[in-house]
């Protein structure tokens, strides 16, 4: 830090900062909220459409995992830089940078997922007269759900915690605070980053628990978290 030594009781002070501005502290992690529901919205309209339709046909493991590694080496400051080009200043431009961002894991988490359900469920409800959309409904979608939902709440937390971003280009949210340190000094800047902490642990518990509700019973034992490396040995 440069304007200001950090010192052990910067937390305290980040504490009080937030208690002593409860409007400001609303109001800017609402504005977070919005932005980062928009992006994941739109992420897994896109990505999990794609995902689920290429694990269904096989098809497509290259691009599924080379996304997904793409995606989490792809810095999203050059997305959003890359962006101004095309959308300027403002909040478009961060929902592209975070949907770039949330699309990745997505995509590949919905793949691994279909592509993994064992070929011999597969065939047996095909045997049984299922039509390939009823397969992939009643038979892959529900036995790839954990590790589809797992995706989500990557690429979900990506965004949460990327969307701090949105206050360099002028797309609101906590990052408002997080980049205005001469104005809000080092405690309103701490303070606004645990406050994006807490978002990020909520998000992910409030995923987590819709997770197991859409998980089947029997598949509750083992409700997995998103790991790369497993996930590209398991398409390989």
């Amino acid at each position: 830090m440069t304007a200001e030594t950090f010192r052990p009781g910067v937390f305290v002070d980040a504490v009080r900062f937030v208690g002593d501005n409860p409007h400001l502290i609303l109001e800017k992690t609402l504005e977070h909220l919005e932005l980062s529901l928009i992006a994941i919205v739109i992420s897994i309209a896109i990505g999990l459409p794609v995902g689920v339709i290429l694990g269904h046909r096989h098809r497509g493991s290259f691009l599924a995992i080379n996304l997904g590694n793409v995606g989490r080496a792809l810095p999203s400051l050059a997305v959003i830089a890359f962006g101004l080009a095309i959308f300027g200043i403002g909040r478009a431009n961060v929902v592209f940078a975070l949907v770039v961002l949330a699309v990745p894991p997505i995509v590949t988490n919905a793949f691994v997922a279909v592509d993994s359900v064992d070929p011999d469920v597969v065939e047996s409800a095909s045997g049984m007269g299922m039509s390939p959309a009823q397969v992939l409904w009643r038979v892959e979608i529900p036995l790839a759900l954990p590790l589809i939902f797992a995706g989500i709440r990557t690429g979900s937390l990506y965004v949460v915690a990327t969307a701090t971003l949105a206050g360099i280009v002028g797309g609101g949210g906590l990052g408002d605070i997080i980049v205005n340190q001469a104005s809000y000094r080092l405690a309103g800047v701490v303070g606004a980053a645990l406050c994006v902490s807490g978002l990020a642990f909520a998000v992910d518990a409030l995923l987590a628990a819709a997770q197991r509700a859409v998980t089947p019973p029997g598949l509750r034992g083992h409700v997995p978290s998103f790991e790369p490396d497993s996930v590209t040995r398991a398409a390989g």
